[in-house]
């Protein structure tokens, strides 16, 4: 009951991704103007934090610089997504969720000791 409610309810939930070199990912506002770092921006400490680990492998600030910019760059993917749910009737959506929410109820319950 579980699994077919969760799986109704992904299946109607589309995403999309404006994600790209381009695109700005971090903006801030400061003197007068409006700053932004492009996920290309990125890629220019990762590139050279990379050279720096393959140049010396104990390089911290070439593991600071690779995996840092690795970690933006992520976060950048991630907070460029945009969920969708599709169009469908009370009655579908009723059901997702009573199929959903009752399994994982149905569930939860069936982890309860027997005794208490």
């Amino acid at each position: 009951m579980m699994c077919g409610g969760f799986y109704m309810l992904f299946n109607a939930i589309s995403v999309h991704s404006s994600f790209g070199m381009g695109m700005g990912i971090y903006s801030w506002n400061a003197f007068g103007g409006s700053y932004g770092v492009t996920s290309g921006m990125i890629m220019i400490p990762f590139i050279i934090g990379i050279a720096m680990v393959f140049f010396n492998v104990r390089s911290l600030l070439g593991w600071v610089l690779s995996l840092g910019s690795l970690a933006a760059l992520l976060f950048g993917v991630i907070s460029s997504l945009h969920f969708d749910l599709r169009t469908m009737s009370l009655f579908d959506l009723l059901v997702i969720l009573v199929l959903a929410v009752g399994g994982l109820g149905l569930f939860l319950g069936s982890l309860r000791s027997k005794g208490g």
